[in-house]
């Protein structure tokens, strides 16, 4: 699947032309890797996303095209979640 529309489905982003920007932006990696928003994405994956004053990691459980509000965050597990200081987040 490709990575704007799994963060779409799984709400991690709400909108997939959001997601689509932030991928170009070089603030989403797959794996430790820059990843765009074309990259494709499968269970085992570790995303880290750089949103706000924030930084996020979590693995992908399940891939599937579609998904009800209630069941979303069930397609990934959260590893890791800090936030960061101005300096260390250049893009914003």
């Amino acid at each position: 699947m490709r990575l704007d529309k799994f963060l779409k489905v799984s709400r991690l982003i709400k909108r997939r032309t959001l997601a689509k920007e932030v991928s170009d932006q070089g603030r989403i990696e797959i794996n430790g890797s820059v990843a765009k928003a074309s990259s494709t994405v499968k269970a085992g994956d570790e995303l880290t996303l750089r949103l706000g004053q924030r930084k996020v990691t979590v693995r992908i459980e399940r891939i599937q095209e579609t998904t009800r509000k209630e069941e979303a965050a069930e397609m990934y597990t959260i590893l890791k979640e800090e936030r960061l200081s101005p300096a260390e987040n250049p893009m914003d």
